[in-house]
């Protein structure tokens, strides 16, 4: 069965007219058609945010909040109204917005100063196993400054937490419960609201890592309530070296800043030094303008889609995948087999064949994916294995790629001789 890129009911727009806005999406590889499977680690971008980038480039550069001239004027604009559009599109004010590098280092942010202020010898801090070092390595850092101690919440079976070890990491009254919306690597949703009420029952803050989410689903950071949440730009079909994190304002003004420099000063003298208002607190030096410009575009650009199209795109596609993977001999599929509670990112193990060694052929084919640990090291030894072959799902994805992928490991297990 082969469905082709004119298959998309829930878009507002043919698919082909989807794919048509990425430029990428043309070439071939090794002279095969590009079937770009490896949207986990970056998605690729559409002309739209290529455009904002290079007209910042062309048209406005100029430093920000720094000069009175027109191109500076304009290039604050830019930025500010990025911030904006932003905070609109998650449901939080301007002020609640910080741009960061990426949703590492708007985790190192939080972890960081927050840790130093908070924590002390013999506090929690509760972590699970499905997250990616990005939400583990901050944490481990402070905890190893402040003599804290991480806890964690193991995964089941089905690729779920773990429902008593939740309970009872929770029960141990930790100061910050740090989790992944959706796993990179299983796929699984987390139910982010409902786990941020149980932690502010025990008195916890919360801090979500919600760079695999927020290309795939609508945000609203008051209804899910959580203290901060992070994601990043490339993810979200804008540039790289471009982060976000949000978070609850009256927080943000207690944190001491993470990085120290121009812009995030109100006065400096040679006795003492005070700090700008939140977000200018935390964004130290010339900050990423035209990436801020790209994510801009990209907002706009996934509002013209409509995240409910995308996910329910997304949804069809894992839909078609799931059991077309599970026909292929010796392939085992980790998360959740149904499609509750996960996005259309499927992780594999392919019995006799290295997932290194699968994405090269599949490379042979033209097919895109990622393999290794996805920086999930902790995951991995839970799954028993060194590593996984990943496929993952965007917007101009199709269920022809998914035929290609198919037909591809099969000769997969052809070379291999199995």
């Amino acid at each position: 069965m082969t469905t082709g890129a004119t298959s998309a009911p829930g878009l507002p727009r043919s698919l082909e007219s989807i794919r048509a806005e990425f430029p990428i999406l043309e070439r071939e590889v090794k002279g095969k058609p590009l079937s770009y499977l490896d949207n986990g680690a970056t998605v690729q971008k559409p002309a739209a945010v290529i455009e904002a980038v290079d007209r910042y480039y062309r048209e406005h550069n100029a430093n920000v909040h720094r000069g009175i001239h027109t191109l500076s004027e304009e290039a604050t604009n830019i930025y500010e109204g990025a911030r904006a559009s932003v905070a609109a599109h998650i449901g939080a004010g301007p002020r609640e917005v910080i741009f960061t590098r990426n949703v590492t280092a708007a985790i190192n942010l939080v972890a960081q100063p927050w840790g130093r202020a908070n924590l002390g010898p013999g506090d929690r801090i509760l972590l699970t196993e499905m997250e990616h070092h990005s939400n583990i390595v901050p944490w481990y850092l402070i905890a190893e400054r402040t003599g804290a101690e991480l806890d964690w919440v193991g995964v089941d079976e089905n690729g779920r937490l773990d429902q008593d070890q939740l309970e009872a990491g929770l029960a141990r009254e930790p100061k910050m419960f740090a989790f992944s919306h959706v796993s990179n690597v299983l796929g699984t949703t987390n139910r982010a609201a409902e786990l941020v009420n149980k932690a502010k029952a025990v008195g916890a803050l919360t801090l979500i890592d919600g760079a695999q989410a927020a290309p795939k689903m609508a945000l609203d950071m008051k209804a899910i309530g959580a203290d901060f949440y992070g994601f990043t730009g490339h993810k979200f079909y804008g540039p790289t070296g471009i982060g976000v994190l949000y978070g609850r304002r009256e927080l943000l003004e207690e944190l001491e800043p993470f990085e120290g420099g121009g812009s995030m000063i109100s006065k400096v003298a040679k006795d003492r030094i005070t700090w700008a208002s939140v977000p200018a607190k935390f964004e130290a030096g010339t900050p990423p303008i035209a990436e801020a410009a790209g994510l801009g575009a990209a907002v706009k650009w996934i509002n013209g889609i409509g995240l409910d199209a995308i996910a329910s795109h997304e949804h069809d596609l894992t839909a078609y995948a799931l059991p077309r993977l599970q026909e292929v001999p010796g392939l085992k599929l980790f998360g959740p087999t149904d499609l509750e509670d996960r996005e259309a990112i499927l992780s594999f193990d392919l019995e006799g064949v290295h997932p290194h060694d699968v994405a090269e052929i599949l490379d042979r084919h033209g097919v895109a994916v990622r393999a290794g640990h996805h920086c999930a090291q902790v995951l991995m030894k839970r799954l028993n294995v060194p590593a996984t072959t990943r496929a993952s799902y965007a917007v101009y994805n199709t269920n022809e790629e998914t035929d290609r992928l198919i037909k591809a490991l099969h000769d997969a297990r052809r070379v291999f001789g199995l």
